[in-house]
């Protein structure tokens, strides 16, 4: 089985892959994937440039570009997490082609996931609201690129959402979810 992972900036995607991961998954990463490139071609470690090479992959290999890569990295049998999916294509490719294939979309309240961006204080982060607005309209849908960022896109295709704006409560929701898919699938 594969778990796909969707969510807007610091929505706290974390909080769901640490509980499958607690359940045997196997954690797959897009950004650990283009971060490795960024250092291939010496280039400096900014969402904007591992956005742009996210682009690039999907416009020069076909827009499931990132989970055909990582598809290609997994062993029959075995459970894994795909996070995380940033383009409405790339969850078509999944549910295309994957038999045991799940979306989960986690989204939290703007403000919320600002504070959590200035508290995490990573490097490639936003810094100012205006900059995380910046960022966050990108994410949710790049108007320029239809290759591009797209997680309104991935959220509607998910088969289930998350509101991870009270972590208590959005524990309490992994956990549903985690009982219905595992309901679903006696494999998992």
């Amino acid at each position: 089985m594969i778990i796909g992972v969707t969510g807007s900036i610091a929505a706290g995607k974390e909080t769901l892959t640490s509980f499958l991961r607690e359940k045997g998954f196997i954690y797959f990463e897009t950004s650990k994937i283009i971060k490795d490139e960024l250092f291939k071609r010496g280039l400096e470690d900014t969402r904007w440039n591992m956005q742009n090479i996210g682009d690039e992959f999907r416009e020069s290999l076909g827009p499931g570009a990132w989970m055909k890569i990582m598809l290609d990295r997994t062993e029959p049998g075995k459970n894994y997490i795909f996070d995380s999916l940033r383009n409405g294509k790339e969850a078509e490719f999944l549910k295309e082609n994957v038999k045991d294939f799940v979306l989960i979309a986690v989204d939290a309240d703007q403000k919320v996931r600002f504070d959590r961006i200035l508290k995490r204080n990573k490097v490639h982060d936003p810094k100012t609201w205006e900059d995380f607005l910046k960022v966050d309209e990108r994410d949710f849908f790049d108007k320029e690129n239809p290759l591009g960022q797209q997680i309104s896109r991935c959220m509607e295709l998910s088969d289930f959402k998350i509101d991870n704006s009270d972590l208590e409560k959005s524990r309490n929701e992994v956990r549903e979810i985690w009982e219905k898919i595992k309901n679903a699938d006696n494999g998992v």
